[in-house]
């Protein structure tokens, strides 16, 4: 991903752009998953990204985002929606079954598409405006979100 900012010399970010490298690795599984017909491999891999989400999402949404927000309203609004349209296709897949609704694959496609999206507008709008207008005081409260939402997963198999 992006390095040309110097963004990920500060560790909040560095933490955050593993997780995206993660799920960019996660969500290679999905499409041969998908054309292989294998819903229940597209569910394990949905619940792996979920996984790795879960804590990202709430670094970003409860430390980030907030402090950009005054900046960038319109932008920070988006971002969190494409959070909430991600979050509810993996949700299918979160108890443990293959998700019966027939349109579900599709629409992990579709989700994971979003993301693949979602991540490069963070990587190469957010973060470089994160270090360029937050101070010392936002990037506190980021990383405090951080240790509440736990620290970054390290590299999974498979």
């Amino acid at each position: 991903m992006c390095e040309y900012c110097g963004c990920q010399s500060l560790t909040s970010i560095a933490e955050l752009t593993r997780e995206h490298d993660e799920v960019v690795r996660l969500i290679s599984h999905v499409r041969p998953a998908y054309r292989a017909g294998d819903t229940a491999r597209m569910a394990r891999t949905a619940r792996r990204i979920a996984a790795v989400l879960g804590p990202h999402t709430q670094v970003e949404e409860r430390g980030l985002f907030p402090a950009l927000a005054a900046a960038f309203p319109d932008r920070i609004a988006v971002l969190e929606a494409e959070h909430r349209r991600i979050d509810a296709v993996l949700a299918e897949a979160a108890d443990g079954t293959v998700p019966a609704d027939p349109s579900w694959p599709g629409r992990l496609m579709e989700a994971v598409d979003l993301l693949r999206d979602h991540i490069l507008k963070e990587q190469d709008g957010v973060f470089p405006a994160a270090l360029a207008l937050l101070g010392t005081e936002e990037w506190e409260a980021v990383e405090a979100e951080r240790a509440r939402a736990g620290g970054a997963p390290a590299r999974s198999a498979g």
